[in-house]
């Protein structure tokens, strides 16, 4: 197999991380920068010795094997199904989808479709998270007791007035939970497994007059191991504090904060730091470049293996529509798929 000819679409905050890694890759070929936002275009094209575009649509006339949707949140399902549909693999940065109905949506037409099609949950792929998910499976610390995820940033008016399509439901599908709180919840149930039910309740709590979405979350995830969790998210917080992520279990707990991983187990310790050499915004993450490689190699190699699928993603916006449920009934909402929808 030659070069794999891959496009971005979507020159906003996050495009340089891929693009880096795919310029630093032997068996790729940056071929286009797509925005709708000529100048943005061009500025990347030229920073990554490429052509560029403002209407994505032209590359489904072009000789592609692979592009990356950097976009805003509502044009990921709709530009995704038609690069399936046109079997080009498709990698779409968080989330997966608007919401969970067009998440459906999205899986079903990677299902008719022979392209791949992967979403950048990367935070999985940190080295501290591949630890204590190894170490859950292992079993040396017992069985998970409870889990608690936490996270208190802030986002002041600029942020969002910076960005038309930030702080609406049609464009950004929420606000804390989908956009900064996300990863968290992917890795609590990642770490814990299947959730059945949740109780929660979502507000806005300081910028009411500026959007329309929440900026504050709270549930108490029940899952079917039969162990609670605790989760709490914030854009209303003075700073942007590291997030906390902490797991109970019976003989011992892991706590990952910031670049640690703290280990307790039967009165002894352990820690681990992360090594976060990296250019970009910390709360990214350091797993983009595994994430792309093991997607890259599961095309080469038509294998699944190494590539967080569609149906892996779309459990985070099924969590966040639980949520939602939940706080608007006030009571407990039961997990049972397709009745979200």
């Amino acid at each position: 197999m030659g070069k794999l000819r891959a496009a971005i679409i979507g020159c906003g905050n996050i495009y340089p991380v891929h693009a880096d890694i795919l310029a630093g890759k032997e068996n790729v070929e940056l071929k286009y920068m797509v925005d709708i936002k000529e100048n943005r275009a061009q500025k990347a094209a030229e920073k990554y010795d490429c052509e560029y575009l403002i209407d994505y649509s032209e590359l489904l006339n072009k000789d592609l094997n692979v592009v990356h949707i950097c976009t805003p949140h509502f044009l990921h399902s709709p530009m995704a199904i038609k690069f399936l549909e046109s079997e080009i693999n498709v990698l779409v940065e968080k989330p997966l989808a608007l919401n969970y109905a067009e998440g459906k949506q999205l899986i079903r037409a990677a299902e008719n479709s022979i392209a791949h099609l992967g979403v950048a949950f990367q935070n999985r792929f940190n080295e501290n998270n591949q630890r204590a998910k190894k170490i859950l499976e292992t079993g040396i610390l017992g069985k998970i007791k409870g889990i608690k995820g936490l996270v208190t940033w802030h986002r002041d008016k600029d942020y969002y007035l910076n960005d038309e399509w930030k702080g609406f439901y049609e464009t950004e599908g929420g606000g804390v939970l989908i956009n900064q709180a996300i990863h968290t919840l992917d890795l609590m149930q990642w770490f814990g497994g299947p959730v059945k039910a949740v109780k929660g309740n979502v507000d806005t709590r300081v910028l009411d007059d500026v959007i329309e979405v929440e900026d504050t979350a709270d549930a108490t995830l029940f899952f079917k191991a039969d162990f609670n969790g605790i989760f709490y998210a914030t854009n209303a917080f003075s700073s942007s504090s590291p997030i906390e992520i902490e797991i109970d279990c019976e003989k011992g707990s892991m706590r990952l904060f910031d670049d640690q991983l703290l280990i307790s187990k039967e009165g002894e310790f352990d820690s681990f730091k992360e090594n976060n050499d990296t250019n970009y915004k910390a709360y990214w993450g350091y797993g983009h470049q595994r994430l792309i490689d093991g997607f890259y190699q599961d095309i080469e190699n038509r294998t699944q293996n190494n590539t967080i699928s569609a149906e892996e993603g779309i459990k985070t916006l099924e969590l966040i529509k639980a949520i939602n449920l939940s706080s608007k009934n006030r009571k407990k909402h039961y997990l049972n798929g397709d009745d979200l929808e």
